[in-house]
């Protein structure tokens, strides 16, 4: 079984894909986890490492390949990411988290310890880079939602009830 999470950043994908992974015994592939140690290992931020992304295809690349070439030696996995859904075209459920962006920034903030005026224009900018990098690199517009299976507004639930919602959607 194959399951991939997605979502904009703070929807509560990887916290969701994480639950889900311990859940079902199962192993996860976070494409998040990769670029954040990348961006970690070059001493960037995130943004800073997003701008970079943007101006050398290669660092994308190389974060899907290694993706998708990992989901395909697996045949039980959940792959959380902004394009899982788009690179593991044999999933068996394709789900989709989202929540209003504020909620969004709230959250990273706190994740992060960060103020939440300089994590709205810092999101603001990741989101907008992002949309851009994976319009030109792969003709993917992340505002299609037509390829989710499920899909899932974070709002007001907790990552464990949207973990039982994609439970239940399995069986």
């Amino acid at each position: 079984m194959k399951i991939t999470i997605s979502g904009p950043p703070g929807s509560g994908k990887t916290t969701v894909a994480k639950i889900l992974s311990d859940r079902l015994k199962i192993k996860l592939i976070s494409a998040g986890s990769v670029f954040r140690q990348l961006a970690k290992e070059k001493g960037m931020s995130i943004e800073d490492f997003s701008r970079l992304a943007e101006m050398d295809p290669e660092i994308d690349i190389l974060i899907d390949k290694m993706q998708k070439e990992m989901a395909e030696r697996e045949k039980n996995v959940i792959v959380e990411g902004r394009l899982s859904a788009w690179m593991i075209k044999d999933a068996d459920l394709k789900v989709l988290i989202f929540a209003d962006a504020e909620i969004r920034y709230g959250r990273i903030a706190r994740r992060e310890g960060k103020d939440v005026q300089i994590v709205r224009q810092e999101t603001k900018i990741r989101e907008e880079i992002e949309r851009r990098r994976y319009q030109k690199y792969y003709n993917i517009n992340v505002d299609d939602w037509s390829i989710y299976d499920l899909i899932i507004n974070s709002n007001r639930l907790s990552a464990e009830k949207i973990a039982e919602i994609i439970i239940s959607a399995l069986k």
